[in-house]
């Protein structure tokens, strides 16, 4: 088959070209080469074809990160199925809904989230299958039971030869071809079907291939991103595997004693986080070094000041598994004084910026031409502009058109013309300066999202939404603080007071509201502390919250 500059034309070659190279390995679990990946792909076009799947129908993806997940994916797309990856952590209430919203016919998922769904309430889904094994959980298709259990009986008649790099065939797609459906918020509410086409995924991969030269094949990654999310979808999975890379997917929760150990064993030379997890791993590694007061001294001592941040590099850099020649940050703004620090020892990190509705770059540039504040210049075959008279210095709302741009929400035409325009212009709702580089300063979230530990979009509104639906509350709003929710509240005074309530009754019934709150969002989007307001909450004249007054908790 020819290779094709395609999405699947370079997973195709990735694969022959890289056949007895390592692919994926789940930490301290199972390890597939690339010839084995080639193997399982082809195992599932064959049950795909005989259960009825066509190009083009829908197949859901909900799992922990791991080398299946990839496996599946890889072998969905490289049919012509539509993937759509779900968040793992969604409530059951809102899988039933995006399984059912998608119109999947298929379901790769986890068995402890299997355990939870009631397959009633997806009515259109033909088949499940446990992520582990591939297993069927669930079938109303008969052609599906058979292949399933005639699966190696089947491989074995369509390569009855041994089965080699010449043996494996993708869907030769049409780049304007629909590829994936990713879901923007869990909440059924709010969700939204980011519709991707091949030629969106592929113009992030090549971009990703001319850009990001340093690796290598056989050099290791760490993916630490949840999968289901466009980020580390594009930039932890497909952009390693199609350079034949070894990726390495952290199946536990990605804490920081976990992430040491796996660079340690790794040593990437490309590293991809939201800023939470660098900026804890440098809070608790490196600053409380610099506070002693010898350190202190040291540190404006002209000769001893450099060959000090010399060594603070050196410690940073083996922390991160000793061979790391960039550190890509993405997903919000990276702390100030963080920035600065890592700045000032030259450390080779870089953040960029993006969005699901672009597969998801927008802007990016490599760490030795990275801007202070700002998050790269915009990425090739897109462009962008600035909703402002004089975008270098006034900020205004960030508009991008090109490539990397989705093809709407899926089902949702309304909430597609509310963003896209008909000359392809997307609204991102972000706020922002750009200057004659085309390098972009973002200067707040115009949708308020703030990023989860592991890079999950938390919407505070869905959360707020329900909390003043709670007793005794008037309104609240929801902001991080220190990676941690904190939920502000205005209680009700009128009524509490008409009740003979004290402040230690009030305190006592807002803590069991979180309590019941934190039973209905996902563990991520659950709130650590809540604050008694004394004031109503300062108001817009169209009587919004002014946020930005609290965002610090």
């Amino acid at each position: 088959m020819e290779y094709r500059n395609t999405l699947n034309g370079y997973i195709l070659q990735a694969i022959t070209a890289n056949w007895e190279h390592p692919a994926l390995t789940d930490f301290n679990g199972v390890s597939y080469q690339y010839k084995d990946v080639a193997r399982k792909i082809m195992k599932l076009h064959i049950m795909f074809e005989h259960c009825g799947v066509k190009p083009g129908d829908k197949v859901a993806l909900c799992g922990k990160n791991s080398a299946q997940w990839a496996v599946a994916f890889l072998g969905t797309v490289t049919y012509g199925a539509v993937a759509v990856p779900i968040l793992n952590e969604f409530k059951p209430d809102n899988i039933h809904h995006l399984v059912t919203h998608s119109e999947a016919k298929l379901l790769f998922i986890d068995s402890y989230i299997w355990e939870n769904l009631d397959p009633a309430l997806m009515p259109e889904l033909e088949g499940v299958l446990l992520l582990a094994d591939y297993s069927l959980l669930m079938s109303k298709n008969e052609r599906l039971k058979d292949v399933r259990a005639r699966l190696n009986e089947y491989f074995g008649l369509a390569y009855p030869e041994r089965f080699g790099p010449k043996d494996v065939q993708v869907y030769e797609e049409n780049l304007d071809e629909l590829a994936l459906i990713n879901y923007t918020s869990g909440s059924t509410g709010f969700s939204k079907g980011v519709m991707l086409s091949y030629r969106n995924l592929w113009s992030n991969l090549q971009f990703t291939i001319d850009d990001l030269i340093f690796l290598k094949p056989t050099d290791g990654l760490v993916c630490m991103l949840p999968l289901a999310h466009m980020y580390g979808l594009v930039v932890e999975l497909i952009h390693p595997f199609v350079k034949g890379c070894h990726v390495h997917f952290l199946t536990r929760t990605p804490s920081p004693r976990v992430i040491m150990d796996a660079f340690a064993e790794v040593h990437p030379k490309l590293i991809v986080s939201v800023p939470l997890i660098i900026e804890k791993i440098i809070k608790t590694k490196v600053f409380p070094l610099l506070d002693k007061p010898l350190m202190r001294i040291l540190m404006h001592v002209p000769f001893v000041d450099d060959h000090l941040l010399a060594k603070i590099k050196q410690r940073l850099t083996d922390t991160f598994g000793g061979e790391l020649q960039e550190m890509i940050i993405g997903g919000a703004g990276l702390n100030k004084d963080v920035e600065e620090f890592l700045r000032r020892i030259d450390f080779p990190f870089t953040v960029g910026y993006g969005m699901t509705e672009c597969a998801p770059l927008i802007s990016y540039a490599p760490w030795n031409e990275a801007r202070p504040g700002s998050c790269g210049r915009v990425v090739d075959r897109m462009t962008a502009r600035v909703d402002s008279a004089d975008p270098a210095d006034k900020a205004g709302v960030i508009y991008v058109k090109g490539d990397n741009v989705m093809m709407g929400y899926y089902k949702n035409p309304e909430a597609t013309s509310q963003v896209l325009d008909a000359d392809g212009w997307l609204n991102t709702g972000d706020i922002g300066n750009m200057d004659a580089d085309n390098y972009i300063y973002i200067r707040g979230r115009d949708k308020n999202m703030i990023l989860g530990p592991s890079g999950q979009n938390i919407y505070p509104e869905e959360i707020e939404q329900k909390l003043n639906n709670m007793p005794y509350v008037s309104e609240s709003i929801v902001v991080s603080d220190g990676g941690k929710l904190v939920a502000l509240i205005y209680p009700d005074y009128d009524l509490t007071s008409k009740s003979g309530m004290t402040v230690a009754d009030i305190e006592g019934v807002m803590a069991e509201n979180i309590a019941a709150l934190n039973k209905e969002v996902p563990a991520y989007s659950q709130i650590a502390r809540h604050k008694l307001m004394s004031e109503e909450f300062e108001k817009t004249p169209k009587r919004s919250i002014k946020r930005y007054l609290y965002q610090h908790g």
